[in-house]
């Protein structure tokens, strides 16, 4: 027995000293586990990015719920339904099919009524399976549960804050491109297009039979995913921002609004009036074209706000100062997803304009806040500079974040703390 150890020792003594064939053995052995770690690598990324794109879907289906509840599009007994179409519309490029999704996704609605306002909390919680890679089922782990969860709260003031608003607002014609996601309500859309077909004809006579070809144009119809535009997106992302106004303030004593549109020229604004319906009915009547060119709306904004009277007077806060007793808080809401175009002779002067508006606002101590949708980097700059500090700048690169930058903008000057909580 003893002599049997000490042979099998000299043997695997012999067989580590030996290098022939270690390179191949190693490899043999350390091959397997490397494609393992890879492939649960991979696992674990797919893991990460579909969790960040379900809590990116809970939270604009929260927020659009509860804004859809207190702008009265829907009830509290419809808002379940509302929110698994939106949670389905924002996961349908990553799924496709969003079925089990959506009977997974559980929706609470909660109405509160301080005074004469209501405001609405929402919950949405969510979750499916997704299929993991050949190894681990291997292993016997088939799927993992990918889940999120978002939910709206909504509190008052007891003191209530005057406030005079004016949204400049960028109508280019980039602004008509699609966002990456899908119209919940209308989730494909059937458009006609024309195309070239090629056909036989009979050319030849009786004694010389003969085939010719020939083309013409005919149209069909195709069948494809109807995306938000980034225009449709900016007229919900507006009724966000005047839902929390009018929940704050549902007798319109308190708000004042206006708003001013551009492309690469200004067009007429809708003037300050009390409440947000003249300013909802003008947004919603945009449409996208041109180029860019924010310089003369946002002269409009700050002009409108302060403007004076016929008594030389500044007239906003007269007017309020007329109804509530109170000094108006100004704001103004600059928005573009693009960066200005040269001007005429070549240079940035629609650029340098519009930050001097925003120089003179700020001095005057109007409050700029600013959202770059989807925005290069000089259209960035620029709205970084405008805003009144860091916190006053919104960079939005989803029609969720548009959403939500809105929403915040619209809470922060209702004096308001409506906000997600996870």
């Amino acid at each position: 027995m003893m002599r049997t150890l000490h042979s099998l020792k000299d043997e695997i003594s012999r067989l580590l000293k030996d290098r022939g064939g270690n390179f191949a053995m190693m490899t043999a052995i350390i091959m397997p586990v490397a494609i393992g770690a890879a492939s649960v690598a991979v696992d674990i990324s797919n893991t990460a990015m579909s969790k960040r794109q379900l809590q990116d879907a809970a939270d604009s289906a929260a927020l659009a719920t509860a804004s859809a509840l207190a702008d009265g599009k829907i009830t509290t007994t419809g808002a379940a339904a509302f929110a698994k179409d939106f949670v389905g519309g924002q996961m349908a490029n990553y799924l496709g099919d969003t079925t089990a999704l959506k009977d997974a996704t559980t929706t609470t609605a909660t109405q509160t009524t301080s005074g004469s306002a209501t405001s609405y909390s929402v919950s949405v919680s969510t979750n499916y399976s997704m299929s993991l890679s050949g190894l681990a089922q291997v292993a016997g782990f088939k799927t993992a549960t990918i889940s999120a969860s978002s939910q709206t709260a909504s509190g008052y003031s007891e003191t209530q804050g005057s406030v005079s608003m004016f949204l400049a607002l960028d109508k280019s014609g980039s602004m008509a491109d699609p966002t990456s996601t899908v119209n919940a309500e209308q989730p494909t859309k059937t458009s006609q297009y024309t195309y070239t077909e090629t056909y036989t004809y009979d050319c030849g006579t009786q004694k010389k039979p003969k085939t010719c070809t020939g083309t013409r144009q005919a149209t069909g119809t195709k069948t494809e995913t109807n995306y938000y535009t980034k225009i449709e997106a900016l007229k919900l992302a507006v009724g966000s921002l005047t839902t929390q106004l009018n929940t704050a303030d549902p007798t319109h004593i308190y708000a004042r609004t206006g708003a001013v549109s551009y492309d690469i020229k200004e067009y007429t604004a809708s003037k300050l009036a009390w409440g947000t319906s003249a300013v909802t009915t003008y947004v919603n009547a945009l449409s996208a074209a041109n180029g860019t060119n924010s310089s003369g709306a946002m002269n409009t904004a700050y002009t409108s706000l302060i403007a004076k009277n016929s008594a030389g007077n500044d007239n906003e806060n007269a007017l309020h100062q007329a109804k509530t007793g109170q000094t108006p808080k100004k704001y103004i809401v600059f928005m573009t997803d693009g960066d200005n175009n040269d001007d005429s002779s070549g240079g940035r002067s629609y650029d340098t304009l519009t930050k001097a508006t925003c120089d003179k606002a700020k001095a005057d101590s109007i409050e700029i806040y600013t959202v770059a949708f989807m925005a290069p980097a000089t259209g960035q700059a620029l709205l970084k500079y405008c805003a009144t500090d860091a916190s006053h700048y919104f960079a939005a690169e989803s029609m969720a974040d548009l959403l939500s930058a809105f929403k915040k903008i619209g809470a922060k000057a209702a004096n308001q703390t409506t906000r997600l909580i996870n």
